[in-house]
Parts: C-alpha cells; sequence; structure tokens
C-alpha cells in the first residue's frame, strides 16, 4: 500500500517527546532523532517511535521484535510496554498512551487539521455517499479537496486504500500532513463511533461536524444504542468542531441538537422550520427534480441524478456543507446534475440484459429496508435480493435484517457475507432462525452460488440487488480473506447464466 506519509521529513528529538510528555529521561536518549511514529510494527520505518498500546487480546509490545526489524529507534507505551521491551529501545512511559497518542502525533505533524477547511461526517449510514458529493462539489468548484473514510484515501487526485474508515491517530496525522504539504484547502473525512471511542480523534479539530442518522449498528462494541448514541455526541463538542450540522429528521438528531456544545445548523428533507429542506421533490426516473431552501433564503433548485430517498438526506447535507464551505448556491445548481453516486451504493451492473442488476453497501437493517422501499417503487417485476451479515459483528442485527430482507423483497436469497472467525451456517441460521420461509425463500451459503442462483430467476423487468458488501474486494474467512467483488461477480454471471443482452 502507498504510503501515507509527507514526503518532507519530520525530526524531533526523543526529548522534544519527553518535555511534551513531562517525563524525564537521560541526556544520551534524549538525543535520538525521531523521524515518525507509529502504533502498528507492520508499518513501522526506520527512526520511528514505536507506539505500543494495550489490546483488546495482546499488547502492542510483543511486536517489538517486528518493530526493532523495521527501524524503530524507540517506544513510547504503559508499564505494562515498559516490562515486555525490557530496556530493547530507549522508551518514555506514560500511564494512558491511548488517551494521548492523538495529540503527540497532532504535535509531531503540525496540527494540519487547523490549516485547512476540515469537515467530520459521523453517522450509522451515509457518511461515504455524503462526503462524497460535497468533495466532487469542492473540486468542480475548482478547491483543492482530499477526503478519508470507508472507500479509501484521496489526496488530489492520488487514491490509497484504507484499512478503517477512521485511521489509528498516527496514521490520520499523516494524511493531514501529506494532504497541507500537497495544498490541500478543503478536506471531508468519516469519523467512526470506534474512532471516537477509542481516542483516535483526539488533536483533529473540525471546522465543520455534521450528523447523518443512527439507526442499529455495532452494538457488539457499543453494547446498548444509548452508548453509540454517547459515542457519536463526542464530536459535537467544543474539543472537535466549531459548528454542526445535524439532521432533525433522525430522532437521535433531534435530540443532538438540544445537546450539542456547539452552533447547530438544521437540515430536514420534509420539516420546514429546518434550515435547510426541500420544498419540492419529484422523482423521475433517474433521480430527482429539487428545490431546496437553505439559510437566509437560499434558493436551489436542479436535479439530482441519483436514486433513493435516502439520497435526499445525503445530498441535502452535502450541498448544505457546500453552501456553509465557501461554494455559490447558483454554482451548485448548476452542477447538481454532473454529481456521481459511490462505487457499491446502488451501483448498476449492465451488460445489456433486460433486468436490472445492482449492488450496494446496506449492512445495517435500517439501510437494507430503505433501499429495498426505495426499489420497489421503481421496480416493474420481481424484486430480488441477495443478503448475508458479517461474522465477529453485531449479531443482534442478523435476525432484523433477515426480516426485513424478507419483507422487502418477492425472493429472497440468504448468504454469507464476511464470516470471518465464524460458523457461515451458524450465521445464516441467526439470520432465518426467527422466520416461516416459504418457496420464494433460499438459502445458499456459497455467495458466489447465491449470485448465480438470484441470476437464473430473474426474468424481464425484473431487479436483483446484492446487498452488504458494496465496495469491498474480498470475503474474509477464517482470517484470509479472498478477493471477490459483487459487482464483479454479478457481471460474470448475466454472462455466463443470461447471456449479457437476452
Amino acid at each position: 500500500m502507498a504510503s501515507t506519509r509527507p514526503l518532507v521529513e519530520r525530526i524531533r528529538s526523543l526529548g522534544d517527546f519527553a518535555q511534551l510528555l513531562s517525563q524525564e529521561i537521560s541526556a544520551q536518549d534524549a538525543q535520538i532523532q525521531i523521524t515518525g511514529l507509529t502504533a502498528d510494527s507492520a508499518a513501522v520505518e526506520p527512526g520511528d517511535l514505536f507506539v505500543a498500546l494495550p489490546g483488546a487480546h495482546r499488547h502492542g509490545a510483543e511486536f517489538i521484535e517486528q518493530a526493532i526489524v523495521a527501524g524503530a529507534v524507540a517506544l513510547l507505551s504503559d508499564g505494562d510496554g515498559a516490562r515486555i521491551n525490557d530496556h530493547r529501545l530507549p522508551q518514555i512511559i506514560i500511564d494512558s498512551p491511548r488517551n494521548q497518542l492523538g495529540e503527540i502525533a497532532a504535535w509531531f505533524y503540525g496540527h494540519c487539521a487547523q490549516s485547512m477547511v476540515a469537515i467530520g461526517i459521523t453517522g450509522t449510514n451515509g457518511k461515504t455517499t455524503t462526503a462524497s458529493l460535497l468533495k466532487q462539489m469542492w473540486n468542480l468548484a475548482q478547491r483543492q479537496a482530499g477526503y478519508i473514510g470507508t472507500t479509501g484515501i484521496e489526496i488530489g487526485s492520488d487514491c490509497i486504500p484504507a484499512r478503517f474508515t477512521t485511521p489509528e491517530a498516527p496514521e490520520l496525522q499523516q494524511i493531514l500532513g501529506s494532504m497541507a504539504e500537497r495544498h490541500i484547502t478543503h478536506m471531508v473525512m468519516e469519523v467512526s463511533s470506534h474512532a471516537l471511542e477509542q481516542k483516535r480523534m483526539i488533536g483533529t479539530h473540525f471546522s465543520y461536524v455534521a450528523f447523518t442518522n443512527l439507526t442499529q449498528d455495532h452494538l457488539d462494541f457499543h453494547g446498548t444504542m444509548e452508548n453509540y448514541f454517547q459515542a457519536k455526541k463526542r464530536l459535537f463538542t467544543v474539543e472537535y468542531g466549531d459548528q454542526a450540522l445535524i439532521n432533525i429528521d433522525d430522532p437521535y438528531g433531534a435530540r443532538l441538537v438540544e445537546l450539542a456544545e456547539i452552533p447547530v445548523t438544521t437540515i430536514s428533507r420534509n420539516n420546514r422550520k429546518a434550515n435547510w429542506h426541500y420544498i419540492t421533490t419529484e422523482q423521475e426516473q433517474t433521480g430527482y427534480r429539487v428545490a431546496i431552501r437553505g439559510v437566509g433564503g437560499i434558493l436551489i433548485e436542479s436535479f439530482l441524478p441519483l436514486i433513493g430517498d435516502h439520497n435526499l438526506d445525503n445530498a441535502l447535507l452535502a450541498i448544505a456543507l457546500a453552501v456553509e464551505t465557501g461554494v455559490d448556491p447558483l454554482f451548485i445548481a448548476q452542477i447538481l446534475p454532473m454529481l456521481k453516486g459511490v462505487r457499491g451504493r446502488l451501483e448498476p451492473v449492465s451488460l445489456g440484459q433486460d433486468f436490472v442488476a445492482l449492488v450496494d453497501f446496506a449492512h445495517t437493517p435500517d439501510a437494507v429496508e430503505r433501499t429495498l422501499s426505495t426499489l420497489r417503487k421503481s421496480v416493474e417485476g420481481k424484486l430480488i435480493g441477495v443478503l448475508g451479515c458479517g461474522g465477529d459483528r453485531d449479531r443482534s442485527k442478523r435476525p432484523v435484517m433477515g426480516k426485513a430482507l424478507a419483507q422487502g423483497c418477492d425472493i429472497s436469497i440468504y448468504t454469507s457475507d464476511n464470516p470471518r472467525s465464524e460458523d457461515p451456517q451458524a450465521i445464516l441460521d441467526e439470520m432465518v432462525g426467527g422466520l416461516t420461509l416459504d418457496e420464494n425463500s433460499y438459502v445458499s451459503v456459497d455467495r458466489r452460488a447465491a449470485i448465480a442462483l438470484a441470476v437464473t430467476m430473474a426474468d424481464p423487468g425484473d431487479c436483483i440487488v446484492l446487498l452488504g458488501k458494496g465496495h469491498e474486494l474480498g470475503q474474509e474467512i477464517n482470517g484470509v480473506k479472498y478477493p471477490f467483488d459483487d459487482a464483479q461477480e454479478l457481471a460474470r454471471a448475466i454472462e455466463e447464466l443470461a447471456g449479457g443482452s437476452r
């Protein structure tokens, strides 16, 4: 993977770190030069300060030999890390390194978020699409823009794969440093609840923070919806943001308006008391004819070339953010028809076949329900859905997603997603255990076979939608990620089984 580090090397002494953290080290150790820092032993480069954090199963210091071989010159860790290190590397020891790592990394790389218009978007669904639409508008308005999120890292025209929606603090600050070095003036990133809970965002401050919605997801990590909400709420404090834009159609959004510590601009699809709202939305075959009212009486009339009512929400938030960050509303009206959807979000797969074939990232009960409801409005024939649930993730949503598929489709095909370390059949049993399966319901543990089954069942005028994986390019099974692209697999099945154009 291409490096996200700035090209211009940062150099600080270990003594500088010790002074920042109010720690005493030897005069000899204080002279050690640090040219980078990372908490990932696999990402260590020569001259790095290796930050060893306690993990859920293992302590990062257990990988210290790997870090030394890669060129680490010093260690930052806690007491347990010091014992494991056993003086193999010069060290600085503090009580809670994770709580301070964000600020340390931001200090090392120069607090680069402050040099640009920085936007942080959080919520269960819609983050990626909202961020993509905003970045497209910035690009068309000749802003130098960057993006960090689910589909990767974009610095100008360069795209780098991402391991997490929101990177760990050192990598995040590296990326921001690279953006500043490349004269990026506008940056939008997706902020996950995990990142907020795990203190990855400390040290990053945004011009605007935005909230899309909150629906059931990640309860394996947060435990309850209230905990999930409280994690998201942290972004709407003076520590992280100057101003907030919040979707008040979502009940958690309406609650967040009352709890936010910073000034709030409200967004709503239908509530005309919101600062930004639609006056009219007229659905057409390929999108919506819209009229939008914004702050100060702004009126934007145009065509939005996206399908799905949820994309009305995403687009409205993106438009409001674009205006707030200086894009002329009249220009937005001109460019709105030019915007494109995100890969893997209701992405069409067309080989000239006589039925519609789509790939979508919907992987929560709410997203599945909304996607199927949207398609139901336009599908002339049968709606055929293919869905799985990920392993080692929130188990409580599996039966809810299974029910959503059954209620939203004419033909429901239950299959695997990323089973990870779990038994794929056990996951499927949890999805369908509470359902009464009829002749229009099928279970196939093999995702490739499930896709083929959907294609063989499609008649002219029908619609197939593969749900859950969207843009992902692999399927993780027992610790191994095998190449798997839903769009490619669907195209292959159409070509082989439906003969492309027929």
